[in-house]
């Protein structure tokens, strides 16, 4: 019996699995080794290459004509300097002659005004004399500080820190404590001044400037000003007493406590001897009022 025919076998058309199916990253790396991007960078370079001059000779053309530019700044500024030069020059000593006469006119302004403060001191002491008579009249002289005086007292030198500085923003001392700044203020002259008076100085001067019952010791920024006129530091002050006795009377005090305290805390400088010898100034002016009795009637 014959059997019947068998048909052919199908074959698929689809094809057998690669053998490296199952790496697909690994695959699509070594398939696509360049990325798109620098693909694209070569293949624009090489259109580059093909349409006109290579990019290494126009990039140093570019790089050569920034170099002539520059060149050609710094010639012009510097012509231009040179051309300026003699009007600055010529400005430059024009002011510094312009502050040579000023300077000269205030120093004779000033040398005028120390005259008139000589001659107005000494008709205060005459009115003194004439009015107050003998040793009343050089006593209100002494405590006026009309006159100069010199005698025994004590010597007290008061100095910022070596290393002071403005502190946050150069804002002085809080009044109810110290700050972290090594600065003199106005403030711990005043307490000094207070405290040599209590302790029994007769006159006293800082940095020369008399002291008198009008006198007034403020600041100016960081400046210390006595009577307005502006001190610098170290500042000394000269006191007439009994030098040994004023010395330690002050130091045990309150006010030379707060001193050693500024000493202390924030390496503030002070020194203070008894000398056997201080000269006080006048003041540079006093102003004498006098009273007039009250002729009982009243005003408008």
């Amino acid at each position: 019996m014959c059997g019947m025919p068998q048909p052919p076998p199908v074959r698929s058309t689809t094809p057998p699995p690669r053998p490296d199916a199952s790496m697909s990253l690994l695959t699509n790396v070594m398939d696509h080794s360049l990325d798109d991007g620098y693909a694209e960078a070569a293949a624009r370079k090489t259109a580059d290459d093909a349409g006109g001059m290579p990019r290494t000779v126009r990039a140093r053309l570019g790089l050569a004509a920034g170099l002539v530019l520059a060149a050609v700044v710094v010639t012009v500024g510097a012509a231009q300097a040179r051309v300026a030069a003699p009007t600055v020059a010529r400005e430059r000593q024009e002011l510094i002659d312009r502050i040579q006469r000023e300077t000269a006119a205030a120093d004779k302004l000033e040398g005028t005004v120390d005259k008139l403060r000589d001659d107005v001191s000494a008709r205060q002491r005459e009115a003194l004399k004439k009015d107050g008579g003998g040793d009343r009249a050089d006593l209100v002289g002494l405590l006026s500080g009309a006159v100069a005086v010199h005698g025994p007292g004590v010597k007290l030198v008061v100095n910022d820190a070596e290393e002071a500085s403005t502190g946050g923003g150069g804002n002085p001392r809080e009044t109810s404590g110290f700050s972290d700044t090594g600065r003199v203020r106005d403030r711990d002259m005043q307490r000094v001044v207070n405290g040599l008076w209590e302790s029994g100085a007769e006159a006293i001067a800082i940095n020369g400037q008399r002291l008198t019952a009008l006198s007034a010791i403020r600041a100016a920024g960081d400046a210390i000003l006595v009577d307005n006129r502006p001190l610098v530091p170290p500042y000394t002050v000269l006191a007439v007493g009994d030098g040994r006795r004023l010395s330690t009377r002050f130091q045990n005090s309150a006010d030379g406590l707060y001193l050693h305290a500024l000493q202390e805390n924030y390496k503030i400088r002070t020194g203070i001897s008894a000398e056997g010898d201080v000269r006080l100034p006048a003041a540079p002016s006093v102003t004498v009022r006098t009273a007039q009795p009250s002729t009982g009637k009243g005003t408008s």
